[in-house]
């Protein structure tokens, strides 16, 4: 087969095993599982040739047109160069990890067909938008993505929580999607064309007219979907789906969509200064707010989302200062220990038995009962914290290194500016990383919760994807920092000294801080006498729960929302906890400024169409049905009445007349 045929079927395989297990999910349960897994390996292993066949070199292009529009034409066309090959092999592994290891998680759900064929409908829409050449087919997939997130997200619909996550996730995204289609048409038009060779061929001869208005508009889409700010609100409340859906989300799809796309289309984006300082601050606030919030978390799954939005942060920071390579560099680094991180998290609730106990402070003793999940979480903690020589530090040295590039002026992909915001912000974002990643390692792992119950053992094919998962976490990033520049434009990947050092100076630093803050507050709530519990529940957590903790009893009425005494966050943060735990209050803000608002110009509606429209409608139909109320009244069928009636009117006329004549 030539690579451009193996290159449609990468998609079509999961579409029409979606297809299928949904016609079949009921017939034929036995062959859900088989239709789950085996078109989605299929499609790795086709991604894999094609990745071999392309090898980094001139890219794959071809293109038929759909149908004539009279304007600028929509074609169904590939394009597949490097970034396309390696990001569509990163899908396809996470994608196929994620259905073997929902064959455990999911074994006793009754909704798990029609799961397994959202998730395998969600994988081809990614596949689509890394190998669309056009960007009306891409848009295609980035829209059933959205669907399927929505579906995906509200799986456990039962429960009020994936329900308002569902809606809140679709809305959200949506809001971005509006301005990106306006950009997109915009972009087309001043371009002549969707075709996303044609658009760079005319951004490369200066043929984009309005640039910044452009780009910022597609920025507002790319900000929805891979969570950026101030549209990433929705991310860390979709955790209420299933874990490997999350997974799935925020390792291969979904997220990952937005800054792909950036990276296919960055010299339009390159074309505006602006734009690019817009997508620098962007970056920042993302990163060093996310940091913040992960600090503060106490539910496992929300501690790793606030992580995603981070980490994406460094990859828009990367394309801020012009450098796609260190950008996809840190998607495909991120895709491995994300979802490792997030498979491992759902390990561990799953050996709980109920993803209600995600709460750390609730964990006690799972080392040993969950021995893959600590080994496995432990490699992805330390390649999230950038601790060399794990795949995080280089991928986040690249993106470190191509930032302090640029602050010295050295390029003129993008200002100087850019590059300074990227830097500072990158590195305050490893402490904070290293930090939370500590934290998190701490609690899950040496905390001094409530006991779980015991499920026993975990499923094989959840356990062995974890250590399918740990390789790559192992050894990507020294194998590929040395093998694919050549797929990246040419640029080095390499660290450079001073950013290397420094920012693992700083990593170790934040895990160091938060590791004392730990045993100080173990070693302080451990002396807490019981009884001696502060007068104010909101003040010292430490004091607080130290007797309730230390007895199994809840202090705050559930265990589950009692604050871990131990917890290093509360120390660290102080006043700031409470805020960076519920997002700085940007949902609050949000709504008041927008929520009621709309509810408010909904209320006045509703009250316009019923009292003021409805009053006419219904007094429209009134008279008549008073007409006809007395007209039937009238028809009595008495002979005498009509007759007596007849006599009454005719002595009314003739007087009528009478007076008539006289006055005449």
């Amino acid at each position: 087969m030539t690579t451009t045929t193996l290159a449609v079927l990468v998609p079509l395989l999961p579409f029409l095993g979606a297809v299928t297990g949904l016609l079949l999910g009921r017939t034929a349960p036995g062959f859900v599982r088989p239709l789950a897994v085996l078109p989605t390996l299929a499609s790795l292993v086709l991604a894999a040739i094609v990745a071999v066949r392309q090898g980094g070199d001139a890219a794959v292009d071809a293109a038929t047109e759909l149908t004539p529009t009279g304007s600028v034409p929509v074609e169904l066309a590939l394009h597949i160069d490097g970034f396309a090959a390696l990001v569509a092999l990163v899908v396809g592994l996470v994608a196929t990890c994620v259905q073997v290891y929902s064959t455990g998680y999911l074994r006793d759900d009754p909704r798990y067909p029609s799961y397994a064929a959202l998730v395998s409908l969600f994988t081809s829409a990614m596949f689509l938008v890394v190998y669309s050449g056009d960007l009306m087919v891409l848009l295609v997939g980035w829209e059933v993505m959205g669907i399927c997130s929505y579906f995906l997200v509200g799986h456990y619909w039962e429960t009020p929580e994936a329900r308002a996550a569902s809606i809140k996730a679709f809305l959200v995204t949506k809001l971005g999607d509006v301005p990106f289609l306006i950009g997109l048409f915009a972009l087309a038009t001043d371009a002549g064309s969707f075709r996303i060779t044609k658009v760079l061929g005319a951004v490369a001869h200066g043929g984009l007219d309005h640039p910044t208005p452009i780009a910022l508009l597609l920025l507002a889409g790319v900000a929805g979907k891979s969570a950026q700010f101030p549209l990433h609100t929705w991310l860390p409340d979709a955790m209420a789906g299933p874990t490997p859906v999350s997974a799935l989300i925020h390792a291969a799809t979904m997220v990952a969509a937005g800054v792909y796309f950036v990276a296919r289309l960055l010299p339009v984006f390159e074309a505006s200064q602006a734009a690019m300082v817009v997508l620098a601050v962007m970056a920042a606030v993302t990163m060093a707010g996310s940091g913040l919030a992960a600090l503060a978390q106490d539910d496992i799954k929300r501690v790793l989302a606030y992580s995603t939005i981070g980490q994406l942060g460094y990859m828009t920071g990367a394309l801020a200062v012009g450098d796609r390579g260190a950008a996809v560099f840190h998607l495909v680094s991120h895709g491995a220990f994300k979802a490792l991180l997030f498979l491992a998290a759902g390990v561990i609730i799953h050996a709980a038995g109920t993803n209600s106990l995600a709460a750390m402070s609730r964990m006690s003793g799972l080392r040993d009962r969950v021995p893959d999940a600590f080994w496995t979480m432990t490699v992805a903690l330390l390649a999230l914290a950038a601790i060399p020589p794990f795949s995080g530090f280089f991928s986040k040295e690249s993106v470190l290194g191509a930032a302090e590039h640029v602050s010295t002026g050295h390029t003129e992909h993008a200002p100087a500016a850019a590059g300074w915001i990227v830097l500072v912000a990158g590195l305050l974002t490893a402490v904070l990383t290293a930090a939370y990643a500590t934290r998190l390692w701490l609690l899950a792992f040496r905390g001094r919760g409530a006991e779980t119950p015991d499920h026993g053992r975990q499923p094989l094919t959840m356990t062995v994807v974890l250590w399918v998962l740990a390789v790559p976490t192992l050894a990507l990033g020294g194998f590929a920092y040395r093998s694919l520049p050549d797929w990246f434009d040419g640029r080095d990947l390499a660290p450079t000294l001073a950013t290397s050092v420094l920012g693992t100076g700083l990593a170790l630093v934040g895990g160091l801080v938060v590791y004392s803050a730990w045993r100080h507050t173990t070693a302080r709530a451990a002396r807490v006498p019981l009884g001696a519990v502060a007068a104010h529940p909101e003040g010292d957590a430490g004091l607080v729960e130290a007797e309730a903790i230390a007895t199994h009893t809840p202090a705050y009425g559930d265990v589950a929302s009692a604050p871990d005494p131990a917890d290093p966050g509360r120390l660290l943060l102080g006043p700031l906890h409470r805020h960076a735990a519920t997002g700085f209050h940007l949902d609050a803000v949000y709504t008041t400024l927008f929520v009621r608002p709309v509810q408010t110009g909904a209320s006045l509606v509703r009250f316009l169409d019923r009292e003021v429209v409805d009053t006419y409608v219904r007094g429209a139909g009134t008279l008549p049905r008073w007409l006809g109320t007395a007209v039937r009244r009238a028809q009595t069928g008495n002979v005498q009445t009509y007759v007596s009636a007849l006599l009454a009117g005719t002595v009314v006329l003739v007087v009528a007349v009478l007076l008539v004549a006289t006055g005449a």
